[in-house]
């Protein structure tokens, strides 16, 4: 088996957990779907010899952790951090900017208090990886990523929208 079959494999994992993910409502139940998911991702990039992003997806599993515990924005100050200096040792080119604005982006994201935000924000950071990953020639990963954008428009529509237009349809009778 080659590299980047097994990559592709480990990105169909991820995807098992990045579907489930916004499905939920429980802010810790989707934090730690993204937290398996992202150790798939990180293997993936791994074989894919993305270092940037596989470092970053490491950065990304250890922030979903210490998100499920605090939403302290001392600590995802931190990440913040860890992401800037992670780029920065592992720099590659273009690539590299796109993994790490989605992972500072998915960073905030993380620790937003509301589910609501959390789902927002991590759209936009969503779509840096799907460029990041078509640039990488990593299929699977770009399927992942919008298959987890639609699961998020989903999830946000389930538990925000349809409930509103339920309440304005009760009211207005």
């Amino acid at each position: 088996m080659t590299d980047f079959l097994l990559s592709q494999i480990f990105v169909g994992i991820a995807i098992c957990f990045d579907m489930t993910s916004f499905q939920f409502k429980d802010r810790k139940k989707i934090i730690m779907c993204f937290f398996f998911a992202s150790i798939f991702i990180g293997l993936h990039f791994l074989l894919l010899e993305q270092y940037t992003a596989a470092s970053l997806a490491v950065v990304a599993a250890l922030r979903f952790v210490s998100s499920i515990f605090t939403s302290s924005k001392k600590l995802m100050s931190v990440f913040l951090i860890a992401c800037a200096v992670v780029t920065f040792f592992t720099y590659a080119g273009i690539l590299s900017i796109f993994s790490y604005l989605g992972a500072s982006i998915n960073t905030i994201a993380s620790f937003c208090k509301k589910d609501e935000h959390l789902r927002l924000i991590m759209m936009i950071g969503t779509l840096f990886w799907i460029v990041n990953n078509y640039f990488a020639n990593s299929p699977a990963a770009v399927f992942m990523e919008s298959l987890f954008l639609c699961s998020n428009v989903l999830g946000y529509y389930r538990h925000y929208i349809k409930p509103k237009r339920v309440l304005s349809k009760v009211s207005n009778k």
